[in-house]
């Protein structure tokens, strides 16, 4: 997961650098020839570039939330699981007898429970 989160950060600053005004002016701006000439009709001189950025940065966080929910709904399944299991766990034992196995699915629900509630409050 933390693969992942990397992997859509990196897209999201590639996607904002791409779109970046370059420093150089473009062969369109520095051609005398174009100058007074009618408004052109492509779409990123009449800024639609800015719209298709913020469409696809949309799309890139719908996909990222999209990812995160089914993470956190498999990660949630595994906790109710390994609380099942401690519960069976726990109840098998007495009073005298807490096995190592239960100290450490306690342990692993304990790092999966912060895991989960880390995902929920969704990119830092």
């Amino acid at each position: 997961m933390h693969l992942q989160r990397i992997a859509w950060t990196l897209s999201i600053c590639l996607l904002f650098a791409i779109s970046a005004n370059p420093q150089t002016p473009s062969p369109r701006q520095s051609n005398p020839a174009t100058q007074g000439s009618p408004p052109s009709h492509d779409p990123l001189v009449n800024g639609d570039a800015a719209d298709v950025q913020q469409r696809m940065t949309r799309e890139l966080a719908k996909k990222a939330n999209l990812q995160r929910q089914a993470t956190l709904k498999a990660d949630t399944d595994k906790l109710l699981k390994l609380a099942v299991e401690l519960k069976d766990s726990v109840d098998k034992s007495n009073e005298n007898v807490l096995s190592l196995d239960v100290l450490k699915k306690a342990e692993e629900i304990e790092k999966l429970a912060h895991s989960v509630k880390d995902k929920m409050k969704g990119p830092v």
